[in-house]
């Protein structure tokens, strides 16, 4: 029989080397594992420090990337957290009662370093940079089974290299240095240090904007560090929802915000409380939606500012303070106006579970499988409400049941943001001024029609107003407008037309979460008439009409055109059936009386307002 042999579960040295493609997307999302750790050291200054040489490649000088390291003045690990650090799942924030900052895992500095090089050395230091602890890990060693433990921190000076191009050496900090780099896809310091700064601004953008840490990026000669830096800069802050200022947004948002709250509160945020491991923990979601203003100018989207906000696209999942990730799930990929909304979604590391936070926290997966459901199918189309739905997966004991309420909330915005978006797409169409109503429009003849039935004694209830001085009248429909989202400028001009021309109607179009396909808001003595773009019976009757003809008139095909007709014919008898329905499902007696009434009445007076004169 033979021997009996101690196997391990999992060898050393293979768990390592699997351990390597651990998910990192990049080398920067690798670097920012590193500044997670310093910033919840408390540090005030974090500097990505990248070191190139020159070598010989294809008989040509070319300067690569030979170090990398990340230097911070946090407070410091002592010998037995500098040796814990640096194994694979130890930490010192493994409990949940510990893990309210970014810090949980116990995987960051030892995966991230792996995963773009061989060995990666720590220098720690509580008293001074003198008193620096080192110790490292050597992935060389380790596979051929010569390291098998952390190696216990000894005093160990901090190379001088560092301690020329490091500013950010204070009483008591952190360095770490990557070596033996062979998996970092950037080859120069200024390609890693571009594609790492519009990433680190974004992931840290709140400390930023609030000054609790500054992020230095240096590139510099190793060999020569004597002759200074090749590049330098601080990471500004990269808002994906566009509300912050200043940040590494081009001009003419580099100072200015360019997108502006929207929906919510006071405070443009929506509170969801979810309850969760017998616990209630509170969610903010916050939208976001491009001003007018920004996206005027022609081929908005081609400019640097709009090809900045289309590397920016998704929901900002925030997580501690640091952005977790910018999922694209519910982001319509060939959509180039997706661009212009921005949702940012905060959450507290307790629900890092319901969400399916990753160990490299790139990615929340529940969430994203929730955000992906058909809602409407599950809610089978109206007949069910968001808590029977919620209900059944809870009793399925589904455990993203809880995340179904925030899926819901975020799409009903997402819907209506993009109906304004597309507003505003119309409003800024061709030069056009589509909101002055001309002078052979409907609304100078509904005016005229409602002015002789007025004669005759017929009152409304918003002729009391027409007696308000003009200014009033602006302001009162300037600001009904504005309630429901109409861009600043156009609101403007809608209301002074309107007040100007004597107008009694006015039509505006919206994106809102209604079923009704338009709403009658009387206000300033006019009546203003809001379509529901959101709604069916907009495309099938508006949309359908008003496009390509505005755009490109003469331009289309007879087929075109007589397909267009045929769509709206169509669109108004369904409208007209839909009508028909709804009196035939009312129970006999008073209330299909009233329904027949009413649509007696409108015909009326719909009668008057159509007739030739």
């Amino acid at each position: 029989m033979a021997d009996d042999m101690n196997t391990d579960i999992v060898p050393v040295h293979l768990a390592v080397k699997a351990m390597r493609d651990n998910g990192y997307k990049n080398a920067a999302y690798a670097v920012a594992e590193l500044m997670d750790n310093a910033l919840q050291a408390e540090a005030t200054m974090v500097e990505l420090l990248v070191g190139e040489q020159e070598m010989f490649l294809e008989t040509q000088r070319r300067s690569r990337i030979a170090q990398i390291a990340v230097l911070d003045n946090g407070h410091g690990m002592d010998a037995n957290v500098l040796q814990m650090a640096l194994q694979f799942g130890n930490g010192t924030h493994l409990q949940q009662s510990e893990q309210l900052g970014m810090g949980k895992f116990g995987m960051g500095l030892p995966a991230s370093s792996i995963s773009q090089c061989r060995r990666v050395d720590v220098w720690s230091w509580k008293n001074g940079i003198d008193s620096a602890l080192h110790s490292y890990l050597d992935l060389p060693d380790i596979e051929r089974g010569v390291m098998k433990t952390v190696p216990r921190p000894t005093n160990k000076d901090v190379p001088e290299v560092w301690r020329k191009i490091g500013k950010g050496f204070g009483v008591s900090g952190t360095l770490v240095v990557w070596s033996q780099i062979d998996r970092c896809l950037w080859k120069t310091a200024k390609a890693l240090m571009d594609n790492s700064e519009l990433l680190i601004g974004r992931i840290y953008r709140k400390f930023l904007d609030e000054r609790k840490a500054t992020i230095r990026l240096v590139g510099f000669d190793i060999e020569r560090p004597e002759a200074g830096v090749l590049s330098e800069r601080n990471a500004k802050p990269n808002d994906p929802s566009y509300l912050m200022a200043p940040t590494s947004t081009p001009a003419p948002y580099d100072e200015t915000s360019m997108f502006k709250p929207w929906g919510g509160n006071d405070l443009f945020e929506t509170t969801e409380t979810i309850r969760f491991r017998d616990h209630d923990h509170t969610v903010k979601v916050r939208f976001s939606i491009a001003k007018e203003e920004a996206r005027s100018v022609p081929n908005a989207g081609n400019t640097q500012y709009g090809r900045h906000a289309g590397k920016n696209i998704g929901v900002s999942l925030v997580r501690a303070g640091r952005e977790l990730d910018l999922d694209q799930s519910l982001v319509v990929q060939y959509d180039p106006r997706e661009r212009w909304w921005g949702i940012e979604l905060e959450f507290p590391p307790a629900l890092d579970e319901l969400f399916g936070v990753t160990n490299n926290k790139q990615q929340a997966r529940n969430f994203s499988e929730v955000a992906q459901l058909d809602l409407d199918s599950l809610l089978e189309n109206g007949t069910k409400t968001l808590t029977q739905a919620r209900r059944e997966l809870e009793l399925d004991e589904d455990p993203k049941a809880p995340l179904l309420s925030l899926a819901h909330l975020i799409k009903t915005n997402l819907r209506q943001l993009r109906g304004l978006i597309e507003q505003q797409t119309k409003n800024t169409r061709g030069g056009k001024r589509r909101y002055i109503p001309a002078p052979d429009s409907p609304e100078r003849e509904a005016t005229d029609k409602t002015k002789e039935r007025q004669t005759e004694g017929h009152q409304g209830g918003s002729d009391e107003d027409e007696r308000l001085p003009p200014q009033q009248k602006q302001t009162d429909i300037e600001a009904t407008l504005l309630n429901q989202g109409v861009p600043e400028q156009v609101a403007h001009d809608m209301a002074a037309s309107t007040v100007k021309e004597s107008l009694k109607y006015l039509f505006v179009e919206a994106a809102t979460d209604s079923p009704a396909f338009f709403s009658v808001q009387p206000k300033g003595g006019a009546i203003i008439i809001t379509l529901n773009t959101m709604h069916p019976a907009y495309p099938r009757l508006v949309d359908v009409l008003e496009n390509d003809t505005e755009e490109v008139p003469g331009n289309a095909s007879p087929d075109e055109v007589a397909e267009r007709l045929n769509r709206a014919l169509n669109g108004l008898k369904l409208l007209l059936m839909a009508w028909a329905r709804y009196e035939d499902e009312q129970p006999d007696g008073p209330m299909r009386q009233r329904a027949q009434d009413a649509r007696i009445d409108w015909g009326r007076i719909a009668r008057r307002f159509l007739q030739e004169v």
